[in-house]
């Protein structure tokens, strides 16, 4: 399979190139970019050992002058502090207006990278070569990039598209269980809030907890269907002021969860699992969605071995007060993406917080 995305934006568009084995043609799609000849990769210890060489040697077979720099693993290290690190590496090789941050890794390394990018000289170019699953059909596209602070998940951030996207399905073969199971949190979201027929697919498939269970045509749908549904959001409203908010389904909740657990207890995929199903039955006190369909997404979402209950001893109040501190509060208002059935869903900061409250305690 060889596809090419097309994220059509006002300003700078960029393809999503997808590919068994492109990540050794890494610098030769770089090359045909016109970009600056230094390069800074980024990635962590793990993943560079598995593909760092692969793309380095691609990269300098280009032309490239390539340093590299390796961030600790784990939500929990996406801090200022790394940011400091990348800035001095940048520094200490002269990175230059026209030179490239390239992202080897998964969601936290390529928002990392996207964001030291966005500041660097006040932006220089950014290339995205996600390694999860959730990186590839979710943030590595769509240029949201950031920190987190201690109080909140991506509260320091900015828009910053990258100039390529470029993902090497092979390269989840590598991927550990529990975090391609987080993957396809990501993919479930996008079967709710835009493609039945991917949600279809999906149910159709015997087993969604590991990689080896789903078959290589699938693999290729749900990456081509979900990073499609990604670049028609982001073509649509590149920088959130209406649809792309859709794209945080089960992000409100998931996000206060992750915070309030520390990034250790739950990944980003398992939180968003948990606010999927949390949205879902708010929906359906709201009179919004049927209860037939919240049973089939958690169900779909069992399948995948995620979870659906809340973690063990988590604060409901803290969940609570936490959501006030959401980078989508307006005027106080919490928002909300629902369901309103497969593959629509609707925005609404119109949800009182005794619903929350009642959704969370029965979870």
């Amino acid at each position: 399979m060889t596809s090419v995305i097309n994220v059509n934006l006002p300003e700078q568009s960029y393809e999503i190139a997808i590919a068994p084995s492109s990540l050794d043609q890494l610098g030769q799609q770089m090359a045909s970019l016109k970009l600056g000849k230094k390069v800074l990769l980024v990635s962590n210890p793990t993943i560079f050992k598995h593909f760092g060489e692969r793309a380095i040697t691609s990269l300098t077979s280009a032309g490239f002058e390539v340093a590299s720099c390796t961030l600790p693993p784990g939500e929990r290290y996406k801090t200022p502090n790394s940011i400091q690190k990348l800035y001095d590496v940048a520094l200490e090789n002269r990175l230059e207006r026209s030179s490239t941050m390239v992202a080897l890794g998964g969601g936290v390394i390529g928002d990392m990278t996207g964001f030291a990018a966005a500041t660097w000289l006040r932006g220089i170019n950014v290339v995205q070569v996600p390694t999860s699953l959730l990186a590839m059909v979710d943030s590595a596209i769509g240029g949201k990039t950031g920190v987190n602070h201690p109080h909140g998940k991506n509260l320091i951030g900015a828009f910053h598209q990258p100039r390529l996207v470029l993902i090497d399905p092979d390269v989840l073969k590598t991927l550990p269980m529990r975090e391609f199971r987080a993957g396809m949190a990501e993919v479930i979201k996008y079967g709710v809030i835009w493609d039945a027929e991917l949600f279809a697919q999906l149910e159709a498939s015997k087993r969604l907890d590991q990689l080896r269970y789903v078959k290589p045509d699938l693999i290729d749908i749900i990456l081509m269907r979900s990073c499609q549904a990604k670049a028609d959001v982001v073509g649509k409203d590149e920088k959130e002021g209406g649809l792309r908010a859709i794209l945080n389904y089960g992000h409100t909740i998931g996000h206060a969860v992750e915070s309030l657990t520390g990034y250790r207890l739950v990944n980003h995929g398992e939180a968003v699992a948990i606010g999927m199903v949390a949205a879902g039955q708010i929906a359906v006190v709201l009179g919004l969605w049927q209860k037939e369909d919240t049973e089939r997404q958690n169900a779909l979402i069992q399948k995948t071995g995620l979870r659906t209950q809340l973690p063990d001893g988590i604060d409901i109040e803290a969940i609570i007060e936490t959501l006030q501190l959401d980078k989508k509060v307006q005027a106080g208002k919490v928002r909300f993406i629902l369901p309103t059935e497969i593959g629509v869903v609707t925005i609404t900061d119109e949800v009182p917080s005794d619903i929350i409250r009642q959704v969370l305690y029965e979870m």
